[in-house]
């Protein structure tokens, strides 16, 4: 009776985990479509056509008196947004590990950019000024609820599942961010035949994505479970206080901190790929913006078999390899991009293939196997060390962009400097005795990782 009873409470156990799961793939579900349609796609060029409108003759526009050419507005308000929430994340993350009250934390975080996103709607004229604060505001909550959501994952999956259940949430939000894209793109495309302006269609999807971001987020509210804090109650530390004893607490994992770098390294090559390729396509192949939009599209699309498609290498080769393979073929892509003829859209929409092929993926694997190296109970404060030191480290890939263009002239030349963060990531990820790793962190070591 007694073995029948473990055997019914592990099966329970077991139902309940794979509940959390599929609510914890709604997640990324939800709030996909504001990285796929509202940053990459609408809101820079129409928040800097509404600085244009309020912009005096010179050109600038001046929030709290400062003077600011209008084109550079939407630069600086997500700079201004990664700096808030380099701030929120880790006090958020430290309140969320005391108390374990992260699905509350959760909640606040994904209405607050919701809403903010929602409020998209009413930017127009010359509101620069409103659509600054709401980007600051729905961008700051979506890093918060993000490094919330990934440090789930070491809770609801064991370690043999985690590649799976990872990879799984990319493909939700990719195919989730290429559904409401073709969708925002009817209407954008056809917005005379729906009686809209070109303003009301751009207005409509910014707010319907806001939209889209709450309703979804009911469901992994309602699955996810809260798990007992490390303390019933207590003040926490300021944000940048509890980074640093963050910080300080990795130091007794140098290995975590080691694989921390090398992902660091090479994810800074795949953001800046991702924010260049517009402008290598349009600059220096010649391509128009309904080509640009589109290849956008088939890489949300290609992501999603990518991202599943090396979620079951991994269950074969193992995270580590399977990674290390995934930037060997960064480096094929980014070197087959530097001899793209111009004015050859099909010869883009295949670099976009490749690369949409590799980016769910590379970044769902990096985010299981760093959930292997961060030790129990203090999942949300390693998660904010990652997704503060992502974006901490994102300039430096533009910067050697923008370098190498103003240096060379080239785009071409540009584009292949970036083979520099896959190769000196691969070489970093290569030394990381990740079983070693594991042990040490103080977790069971999957048998193939």
């Amino acid at each position: 009776m007694g073995t029948e009873t473990v055997r019914t409470e592990a099966l329970d156990e077991a139902a309940e985990l794979r509940r959390e799961q599929r609510g914890w793939y709604f997640y990324d579900w939800a709030c996909s479509v504001y990285s796929t349609s509202v940053l990459t796609v609408f809101l820079g060029p129409y928040l800097t056509s509404v600085a244009d409108h309020a912009a005096d003759a010179d050109g600038y526009v001046h929030p709290l008196g400062a003077p600011v050419r209008a084109g550079s507005f939407f630069a600086y308000s997500v700079s201004l947004s990664v700096i808030v929430a380099v701030v929120l994340m880790p006090l958020v993350a430290g309140a969320a590990d005391r108390t374990g009250r992260k699905k509350h934390l959760l909640g606040v975080a994904a209405y607050t950019g919701a809403a903010a996103t929602t409020g998209m709607f009413f930017l127009d004229g010359d509101r620069y000024l409103l659509g600054g604060l709401l980007l600051v505001v729905a961008n700051a909550a979506q890093s918060v609820a993000l490094m919330l959501y990934n440090s789930y994952l070491p809770q609801i999956a064991p370690p043999e599942e985690r590649d799976t259940v990872s990879s799984r949430g990319w493909a939700f939000g990719y195919a989730s961010g290429s559904l409401v894209l073709v969708a925002d793109l009817v209407l954008y495309s056809a917005h005379d035949s729906f009686g809209l302006s070109e303003t009301e269609a751009v207005r409509i999807c910014l707010a319907g994505a806001g939209l889209w971001w709450g309703l979804f987020a009911l469901m992994p509210l309602r699955r996810l479970r809260d798990r007992g804090g490390r303390t019933v109650a207590g003040a926490t530390a300021p944000g940048l206080r509890q980074l640093a004893a963050t910080v300080r607490d990795m130091r007794r994992h140098p290995l975590t901190l080691s694989f921390l770098l090398a992902y660091l390294v090479y994810n800074d090559g795949i953001q800046t790929v991702i924010s260049q390729a517009s402008v290598y396509g349009s600059e220096e192949l010649g391509l128009g913006q309904s080509t640009l939009i589109g290849a956008v599209l088939m890489v949300q699309v290609l992501a999603v078999a990518g991202a599943l498609t090396m979620g079951r290498l991994a269950r074969a080769y193992g995270a580590k390899r399977t990674i290390l393979g995934s930037l060997v073929a960064w480096t094929v892509t980014l070197a087959a991009g530097y001899f793209l003829p111009a004015g050859a859209p099909v010869w883009f929409f295949v670099l976009a293939g490749g690369i949409g092929l590799v980016l769910g993926g590379s970044q769902a694997l990096s985010r299981s196997l760093f959930s292997h190296l961060v030790p129990p109970g203090k999942e949300a404060e390693y998660f904010a060390a990652y997704e503060v030191s992502d974006r901490g480290m994102s300039w430096l890939g533009p910067l050697l962009f923008g370098i190498t263009y103003q240096l060379s002239g080239s785009y071409r030349s540009a584009i292949i400097s970036l083979v520099a963060f896959f190769v000196i990531g691969f070489a970093l990820l290569a030394r990381v005795p990740v079983r070693r790793a594991i042990r040490e962190a103080g977790n069971p070591v999957p048998h193939r990782i």
